[in-house]
């Protein structure tokens, strides 16, 4: 543990105003927020690329944030990064009866309803203490500042913990067709702001789905999106060999390296 202590010492140094680094000195929670979410994305970067020498590096910059962030509110008089490591570690115990404390559970849906009823548990305990009334939602709790497809996502689940939900999955599939009927209506005599507005339903609904086939919508985008990335760069490719450029091809020619493109990834896959 001693390079933990190391970078304990260092946080500290670098937040010292007489010979600490002025930047460092100038940051709070709020403008190291937006750098904090960075880390963690580059961190799922590397997993995703499995660069596990670079999933060292992310995760030590990750871990700087969370002594960077321990080291300001230890300047408050709030916390310091020790009673950080506390804290997870107790939850970790909470939520680990049949590691820590001997429980034996029959299956693991027997387990993960355990899961699930101590971290409704931990929230009703905070519920209590809030004095804010709109803190005691079931939805209170869900981070605003989460992409979009999760915070859909995790507020659905909520609700649907709450008994809010669907009875099946035929009716979800029913309601994004709706919601894509709503959509081109929009389109077709709305305005910009009903556009933006259907959208989002739409894109809710499909969130919705995406939850009820047991699917995690924004990994299933980002793959998406990959594969987009993927037969785009193909395309590039053989373009290229064709001596051609995007601007010089028309749709249809586009349409047509687009499809070969996706023959050719499926082929290799």
């Amino acid at each position: 543990m001693e390079n933990t202590r190391r970078l304990i010492e260092f946080m500290a140094l670098l937040r010292d105003p007489a010979q600490g680094c002025p930047w460092d000195l100038k940051q709070d929670f709020a403008s190291l927020l937006p750098y904090t979410i960075e880390e963690a994305y580059e961190v799922a970067d590397a997993v995703e690329r499995e660069d596990y020498d670079d999933l060292r590096d992310e995760l030590g910059d990750l871990l700087l944030h969370v002594a960077f962030h321990s080291r300001i509110a230890e300047e408050r008089g709030l916390f310091d990064f020790e009673q950080v490591a506390a804290a997870i570690c107790s939850k970790l115990v909470r939520r680990h009866p049949h590691v820590f404390q001997g429980m034996v559970f029959e299956n693991d849906e027997a387990r993960i309803h355990h899961w699930e009823q101590s971290k409704e548990l931990e929230r009703s305990r905070k519920l209590e203490q809030s004095s804010d009334t709109a803190q005691k939602s079931a939805l209170s709790g869900v981070a605003n500042t989460l992409p979009a497809l999760m915070f859909a996502q995790k507020l659905q689940t909520r609700a649907a913990r709450q008994g809010f939900d669907w009875p099946g999955i035929d009716p979800v599939f029913e309601k994004v067709q709706e919601e894509l009927r709503e959509m081109r209506e929009a389109f077709t005599v709305g305005s910009a702001a009903q556009i933006e507005e259907e959208l989002g339903d739409l894109l809710f609904s499909v969130v919705n789905l995406a939850r009820h086939l047991h699917v995690d919508a924004e990994t299933a985008l980002r793959a998406g999106s990959h594969k987009f990335s993927r037969r785009y760069q193909a395309m590039e490719r053989l373009l290229q060999e064709k001596g051609k450029q995007m601007a010089d091809c028309s749709f249809e020619e586009m349409d047509l390296c687009w499809e070969q493109a996706k023959r050719a990834l499926s082929i290799t896959a």
